[in-house]
């Protein structure tokens, strides 16, 4: 290893906690409850896909700053619903708030996670800087049994701002008494996680396991969060 760092600050959805399963899981769980074949959508395969395309665009609104977050949470599921030829807002709204009942408490970690964490534990001191919302992050870390592991929890919400944005970098810092050239920033996202901690100055991990193929130089790059213990 040729520099030692003191802050680990790991990403949150699909780094540590599996956001694929978890979110599979509850979009199941929503659609077998709302009886969703029973208003015009034939399966449950047709119905994620589609979720999920609105899901990603919406998102990618929200960081940008042209929708709020009551926005994004609805109207992936108005516009799901709307793609199936269902004009139903009220229904739009009821699927938003059972994903969100059910979604936080599910306890999915990716491969390797926990295993990871344990070995860094009392070595470095952990955090996460997370765009997720608040409230919701701290339910997936006690309900995955991982909230102990983090002394700081930087979230958009409490920074006021969001990943690729400098800002929440340098709110990290401020948060945690780190230095620049003792921190490292851990994700999958390559355009948010990584870049954004590469033009706010800091290294970089990033966890592709799906081998993405980019033209970045990443500080590090992994397909399996155990290969961090060859690093740290």
């Amino acid at each position: 290893m040729s520099k030692t760092y003191k802050h680990l600050f790991f990403d949150l959805d699909h780094t540590l906690w599996d956001f694929e399963a978890n979110s599979n899981y509850t979009l199941q769980k929503v659609f077998e409850e709302y009886d969703l074949p029973s208003v015009g959508i034939p399966s449950f395969a047709d119905f994620a896909e589609v979720y999920n395309v609105h899901n990603e665009k919406l998102w990618a609104r929200f960081r940008n700053g042209y929708i709020k977050r009551e926005e994004l949470r609805w109207k992936r599921f108005w516009l799901t619903l709307l793609d199936f030829k269902i004009g139903d807002t009220a229904l739009a709204h009821e699927l938003s708030e059972a994903y969100l009942e059910i979604l936080p408490n599910q306890n999915r970690l990716t491969p390797n996670a926990k295993d990871v964490l344990e070995y860094c534990k009392g070595k470095y001191e952990l955090h996460l800087i997370t765009n997720g919302f608040e409230a919701t992050q701290w339910q997936k870390l006690h309900y995955s049994g991982i909230a102990g592991y983090f002394k700081e929890v930087i979230t958009s919400e409490k920074s006021m701002s969001m990943k690729p944005q400098a800002g929440i970098f340098n709110f990290a810092l401020n948060a945690t008494g780190a230095a620049i050239e003792d921190s490292i920033m851990i994700g999958d996202a390559l355009d948010i996680d990584i870049l954004g901690a590469f033009y706010a100055g800091w290294d970089q991990v990033f966890y592709n396991p799906g081998g993405v193929v980019h033209t970045h130089k990443p500080t590090y790059e992994i397909k399996d969060l155990k290969e961090l213990i060859g690093i740290f």
